[in-house]
C-alpha cells in the first residue's frame, strides 16, 4: 500500500506542485502544503485502487490548503499572497497572455478558480473532479461552463476567441 502511495506520488509531484502553487500563491506556501499532502498519504491506513489515488492525492491537498485557510482566518492571520513571475519579461504574447490569465483568474470566484484549476490546468476528467470536489459530474460540468464564461469576461471576452476542443473530460 505504502508503495503504491510513493509511486504516485513520484508520478504526480510536478502536478501536484502546480496545483498546490496556484492554490496558495507563493512557492514556499506551495511546498509546505505539497509535503503535508504527502506525510498525510504515506500515513494514511486506507488507500484508494490504482485508478482512483490520482485523484485521492489532489483532494488531500486541496484539503489540506482550506484546512490551513479556516485555521489561519481563525487565528485572524493575514498572510499576503506573493505573486512572482517564474520566467523573466520577455515582451513575449505567451508571457502576456499568461500574466493575464493568472490575474483574470485570481479575479474570480474562489469556486470557479477551483474548477478550472482541477479540469484545464490540472487535466482532470469531469468524474475526477467531482470526485475531489464531492459533487456530481452535471455540477463540476456546470460550473466549468460559468466559470470558463467568467473567466472570458474577466480577460476581456470581446478580446479572446476561445479555441474549439476535440478533447472531453466525461467519464
Amino acid at each position: 500500500m505504502r508503495d503504491a502511495v510513493e509511486t504516485a506520488l513520484r508520478q504526480n509531484w510536478q502536478r501536484l506542485f502546480g496545483y498546490a502553487l496556484r492554490l496558495s500563491g507563493n512557492r514556499d506556501s506551495a511546498a509546505d502544503l505539497l509535503q503535508s499532502c504527502a506525510m498525510k498519504a504515506l500515513a494514511s491506513e486506507t488507500v484508494p485502487d490504482a485508478s482512483g489515488i490520482r485523484s485521492w492525492l489532489f483532494a488531500i491537498l486541496r484539503n489540506g490548503f482550506f484546512d490551513d485557510r479556516r485555521r489561519a482566518s481563525v487565528r485572524a492571520e493575514d498572510r499576503g499572497m506573493e505573486i512572482g513571475l517564474e520566467t523573466p519579461w520577455l515582451h513575449d504574447d505567451r508571457l502576456i497572455a499568461e500574466i493575464t490569465v493568472r490575474q483574470a483568474l485570481e479575479r474570480l470566484d474562489a469556486t470557479h478558480r477551483e474548477i478550472i484549476e482541477l479540469v484545464d490546468l490540472a487535466g482532470f476528467r469531469y468524474a475526477e473532479a467531482a470526485e475531489i470536489l464531492g459533487v456530481p459530474v452535471g455540477t463540476v460540468m456546470s460550473r466549468l461552463s460559468r466559470a470558463r464564461l467568467s473567466l472570458l469576461d474577466e480577460i476581456g471576452g470581446r478580446n479572446v476567441t476561445p479555441f474549439p476542443t476535440g478533447r472531453r473530460h466525461v467519464g
